[in-house]
C-alpha cells in the first residue's frame, strides 16, 4: 500500500532503521526545541482561500537562476546518507531528476560528488554544498572539483562554527569513529537487513585520499576536523567567491541583516535555515523569519528549509515570499522506507499536495502565491476558573 503522507513514509523509516541510524536522520540538538518549532511554525498559520477561481490548470514550476524546476523544491544537502539506505545519494539524485526537482550535495556525502553527477539530468539543477573547512587548500581542491563536475551552483554552510550537541547521537554512541554501546549494537543486529547494505566502512567519498597516511585513525582525525571552523568570517566567503564562477548562495541564514551581508559579500541567493534544528537549539523557526529576510534582499532570491512535511507547508513558504523550499528529512526517510522508489514517492506525495492546495486556495500557479494566502491561527483560549 502506498504511502498517503510523508508522516507515513517516516513512520516506516522508524521501523525499518535501527535507533542510532533514524536518530541520525530524525534528531535535533540539545531538547530539540528548533527541531519542533520548524513544524510548529507551519502549524500557527492558515491558508486563506480564494473561490470562484478558474484553477483547472494549475503550474507548479519555478525558475532559478534561469533553469526552470517542474517543481519548487529541491532534496537539502545531507551528509552519510547510506546511513538510510545504501542508494545514498546516488538513488536521491536520480530521483530528484525524475520529478524535475533540484538536488544538493553534501560535502559529507558517502558517494564522491563525481559519482552523483554521473546520475544524469540537468546539471544546473544540480547543486554541491560547501563547508567552510578550516584548511584553504582544500576548499578549494573541493570547489574546483565541484566546478569540473558541472554543478549548478555552490551552496556555503555558514551556521557550524562548531558542532551542535546532539544528544540523541551522544546517548547512542554516535560519533565519528562510532563508539556504539551494548544496547545499540543489539537494536542493530535485530535489523540485519540494514546491516546487510551498510558498507564495511562508512566512507565519505569527497573526503577519500586527503588522509592516505596513518589508516582509520588519521582519516577519523581529519574527519573531526574539517566538521567545524570557529575561524570562518565574511572574507572567507568573499574569498570563495572570488573562486566560484557560477551562481552561489548562502544557506544558513536567519537574521535580515546576514542575508543583506551575504549579498555584499557577493551571494547570488541565500537559504532560510536553522539547520534543521541540529546546531543552535532555540534558533527561531526558518518560517517565522522568513519574511524579514526576503524583505532585507528582495535582489536575491531567496529559499527555505526546516520542517517542511506537506505541500501545504511549500505553499505556505512561497506566499511568504521563498522562491523554493529544500527538504532532508523526508527525503532520506522515503530512502529509508524503499531506496530510489521511496524518494520518488515522499516527492510524488508533496507534489500532488501542493498541487491540490494550488487549487483549494485558488491560485493556479505556485509562483503567483502571496502573502495574503497566510493567516495566523487564532490562539487557544485559556478555560476559566470559579
Amino acid at each position: 500500500m502506498a504511502a498517503a503522507a510523508v508522516a507515513d513514509v517516516r513512520e516506516r523509516a522508524r521501523r525499518r532503521l535501527p535507533r542510532l541510524a533514524f536518530d541520525f536522520i530524525d534528531g535535533g540538538a540539545d531538547g530539540e526545541v528548533t527541531l519542533r518549532a520548524n513544524e510548529a511554525a507551519f502549524a500557527r498559520r492558515t491558508l486563506v482561500p480564494r473561490v470562484l477561481v478558474d484553477v483547472a490548470r494549475r503550474d507548479l514550476s519555478c525558475s532559478l537562476f534561469g533553469v526552470e524546476h517542474a517543481l519548487p523544491l529541491l532534496l537539502a544537502p545531507t551528509g552519510m546518507a547510506k546511513l538510510a539506505g545504501p542508494g545514498g545519494e546516488v538513488a536521491g539524485a536520480r530521483a530528484a531528476v525524475a520529478a524535475g526537482a533540484g538536488f544538493v550535495l553534501s560535502t559529507m556525502s558517502n558517494h564522491a560528488l563525481e559519482e552523483v553527477a554521473a546520475a544524469g539530468g540537468d546539471a544546473r539543477r544540480r547543486w554541491f554544498q560547501l563547508y567552510v573547512w578550516p584548511d584553504r587548500a582544500l576548499v578549494e581542491r573541493m570547489v574546483d572539483r565541484a566546478a569540473r563536475a558541472g554543478y549548478g551552483a555552490l551552496v556555503v554552510t555558514v551556521d557550524v562554527p562548531v558542532l551542535g550537541n546532539r544528544l540523541r547521537d551522544v546517548r547512542n554512541g554516535f560519533k565519528y569513529p562510532p563508539r556504539v554501546r551494548p544496547g545499540t549494537a543489539a537494536d542493530m543486529l535485530r535489523h540485519p537487513r540494514w546491516l546487510a547494505g551498510l558498507p564495511g566502512r562508512m566512507r565519505f567519498g569527497n573526503v577519500e585520499g586527503l588522509a592516505d597516511e596513518g589508516g582509520a585513525v588519521a582519516y577519523a582525525k581529519l574527519i573531526n576536523r574539517l566538521l567545524a571552523n570557529p575561524g570562518a568570517d565574511w572574507s572567507t566567503l568573499a574569498w570563495i567567491r572570488e573562486r566560484w564562477s557560477g551562481p552561489l548562495l548562502v544557506k544558513g541564514i536567519l537574521a535580515p541583516a546576514d542575508a543583506e551581508l551575504a549579498a555584499e559579500h557577493g551571494a547570488d541567493g541565500v537559504i532560510v535555515s536553522n539547520h534543521g534544528g541540529r546546531q543552535l537549539d532555540g534558533a527561531p523557526a526558518t518560517l517565522d523569519v522568513l519574511a524579514d529576510v526576503v524583505a532585507a534582499v528582495p535582489e536575491l532570491p531567496v529559499l527555505v528549509d526546516g520542517g517542511i512535511r506537506r505541500g501545504s507547508d511549500v505553499a505556505m513558504a512561497l506566499a511568504l515570499g521563498a522562491r523554493a523550499c529544500l527538504i532532508g528529512r523526508p527525503w532520506l526517510y522515503g530512502l529509508a522506507a524503499g531506496g530510489e522508489a521511496g524518494v520518488a514517492g515522499v516527492l510524488g506525495i508533496l507534489r500532488a499536495e501542493l498541487d491540490r492546495t494550488l487549487a483549494l486556495v485558488g491560485c493556479p500557479r505556485a509562483a503567483d502565491l502571496g502573502p495574503e494566502v497566510v493567516g495566523t491561527r487564532p490562539a487557544p483560549v485559556a478555560a476559566g476558573r470559579d
